[in-house]
């Protein structure tokens, strides 16, 4: 199958799942609103979809080792599709706990960057940063795309119809994927060298908890901000609609941050793009910690959202470039997986400061200390040129 048509695929399942990733962002105040709930009741659903997708992206990325993508992604988006369409229904936090925090994050973990990186990397093997920070952009775009027009539908008739059109979406992606996804592994592991690392012998090296510490961090700083940045916004005087649209406007400048962390990957080597985008988010957070008006808000959301998914197609590149291909998926899941899990402490974290001070102002310093950590054990990190590894 023509490297267009995976790259394509690949880029239409990561724009759906990536505007339904970001959906309950958006959703989050309207509905404890309107359901009586607290916000930490809706941040513990985002963090057991943390949990759970996280152990979904690591089988995910095991099975893609053996397996074609188009099964794991076809049966992922099926199920996502189901879990975040019955979210219409909900009245009681368990049901979104259910719902959301375990079908839908068992489907979004399976058809996730993960799988498609994989798949991305065996056919581009010459350039798979930037390969996958196109791909990886789709997530973005559809952030960005499907987050504005959900702020549209949830000003206008409210926020169960944001997900009854989030099922719609995965419904039309189906077709897509079976027309655009190779299907079975033929070819790619043909393209996997013999010499790689395993999950046991790449647990040795210091390197392996070097990348698992940045990653932690990472995750815990994306799904916080991620959560929380459009209730955060709307307590500073937005309107729905204006924080619906800053988090879609996030999408816009991690699409371009992802393709020139991509494009810087390929040439320098996936740790400066790394260190970059920490550096930001150290200045940002600091920013929000002084300043909290309007214009500072949209600063911070715009910038950090530059940084939001660099480390995404990195994760690839860290793991080729330490541990080979032999076990790309079963590595690359393993390090998403840690990084899913702090996420939701991240994000149910972020819920439990607020409910219990009225503010996120200790979450934000909370935040700024780990990413202070994240840059120094990232420069920690030896460092190599992409080139010397393609």
């Amino acid at each position: 199958m023509p490297v267009a048509l995976v790259l394509a695929g690949g880029f239409l399942v990561l724009f759906v799942s990536g505007g339904a990733r970001f959906s309950i962002g958006l959703t989050l105040k309207p509905m404890v609103d309107e359901l009586g709930w607290l916000r930490s009741d809706l941040g513990l659903a985002v963090a057991v979809y943390m949990v759970v997708s996280a152990f979904a992206t690591f089988m995910a990325g095991r099975m893609a080792d053996r397996l074609g993508a188009r099964a794991i992604l076809g049966a992922g988006t099926i199920i996502g599709g189901v879990g975040i369409g019955l979210m219409c229904f909900v009245n009681a936090p368990w049901q979104a706990m259910l719902l959301y925090g375990v079908i839908f994050a068992i489907g979004n973990g399976a058809a996730s960057l993960t799988t498609v990186g994989v798949m991305v990397t065996r056919a581009v093997p010459g350039r798979a940063g930037l390969a996958n920070a196109f791909v990886i952009s789709g997530q973005s775009l559809g952030q960005l795309v499907m987050i504005s027009m959900l702020a549209a539908v949830l000003a206008e008739i409210g926020w169960r119809s944001v997900f009854v059109w989030l099922a719609v979406a995965h419904a039309i992606l189906i077709p897509t994927m079976l027309l655009t996804l190779p299907a079975g592994a033929k070819g790619q592991a043909a393209q996997a060298p013999a010499a790689g690392a395993n999950l046991r012998e790449a647990a040795r090296t210091p390197r392996f908890w070097l990348l698992l510490a940045v990653y932690a961090i990472c995750g815990l700083d994306d799904f916080f901000v991620g959560t929380h940045v459009a209730a955060f916004a709307q307590d500073r005087g937005a309107t729905a609609l204006m924080a619906g649209n800053l988090l879609a406007f996030m999408g816009l400048t991690a699409l371009v941050g992802v393709l020139a962390g991509g494009w810087l990957s390929d040439r320098s080597g996936p740790v400066l793009a790394t260190a970059i985008a920490f550096g930001a988010r150290i200045a940002v957070f600091g920013l929000i910690l002084l300043d909290q008006s309007p214009l500072s808000v949209a600063i911070f959301a715009l910038v950090f959202g530059s940084t939001f998914m660099v480390t995404a197609p990195l994760t690839i590149l860290f793991v080729r470039e330490a541990f080979g291909t032999r076990h790309l998926g079963a590595l690359t899941g393993l390090i998403t997986m840690v990084h899913q899990i702090f996420g939701g402490i991240g994000a149910y974290g972020g819920a439990l400061i607020f409910d219990a001070t009225g503010s996120y102002a200790a979450a934000f310093v909370v935040a700024l200390v780990l990413t202070v950590v994240a840059l120094a054990l990232t420069l920690a990190l030896p460092r190599a040129s992409a080139r010397s590894t393609s």
